[in-house]
């Protein structure tokens, strides 16, 4: 397996880059984020290891800008940033896996393993389309009938979640978690208020509404 290590701490780094040598591995360290951005669009990994936390261009950045170039080589953040919204963020700017230091080697081993069996993601896997509608993941952006609708960050994250769970009703609390990382109710009507002015977007300026309300359960996409 080729890894690409980014990871600016010395010591960390040399313990990684022995450990996962003995297990067979090839490891390219770099310490910088521009020069792992570099090093990951030039060569093909089949892992990365990304701190969030290095010079040059932060790893949230660095991934982000790999995906966005269609980089899809699985990508593990291993940082000392062990917030929840950390670790959403780590996993919405294209992160496949996310461990918290101080971690046990033998863990990051087999997460390592894990994410290289994974069936390699193609580009058609991030668009996703559902009916006349078509959302590019990569992108960010969205079209029906061919005409392109520009999304607020809140309402493209609402659209992703209904295709995703298309036929499935999402209720307001699994909104809140999935999109605002929220695991407690504010009390609020901000799903309410974000839900209308995408539906005023997405759904009114069209003849087939794609967003159904599901009255005292949720909202439902349906293709």
């Amino acid at each position: 397996m080729h890894v690409l290590l980014v990871e600016d701490d010395a010591t960390t780094a040399d313990y990684l880059c022995r450990g996962l040598r003995e297990e067979g591995h090839t490891v390219d360290h770099l310490n910088d984020g521009r020069d792992a951005l570099a090093a990951a669009t030039a060569t093909a990994f089949d892992v990365m290891v990304l701190d969030r936390m290095v010079p040059g261009l932060d790893g949230l950045s660095l991934l982000k800008a790999l995906r966005a170039a269609q980089i899809t080589t699985p990508a593990l953040f291993l940082t000392a940033m062990d917030g929840l919204q950390d670790r959403i963020e780590g996993l919405r700017a294209g992160g496949d896996d996310y461990l918290v230091k101080p971690f046990a080697f033998g863990e990051l081993s087999a997460r390592l393993d894990a994410l290289a069996r994974r069936p390699e993601i193609k580009a058609q896997d991030t668009v996703l389309r559902v009916a006349d509608a078509e959302m590019d993941l990569l992108r960010r952006r969205v079209q029906r009938q061919g005409q392109e609708i520009d999304l607020l960050p809140r309402e493209f994250a609402l659209l992703e979640a209904l295709i995703r769970a298309k036929g499935r009703v999402l209720t307001r609390t699994m909104l809140l978690e999935t999109v605002w990382g929220l695991t407690f109710d504010p009390q609020t009507n901000v799903v309410e208020t974000h839900m209308s002015r995408l539906r005023a977007k997405f759904d009114k300026p069209f003849e087939r509404a794609l967003i159904t309300t599901v009255r005292g359960a949720g909202y439902r996409l349906d293709d």
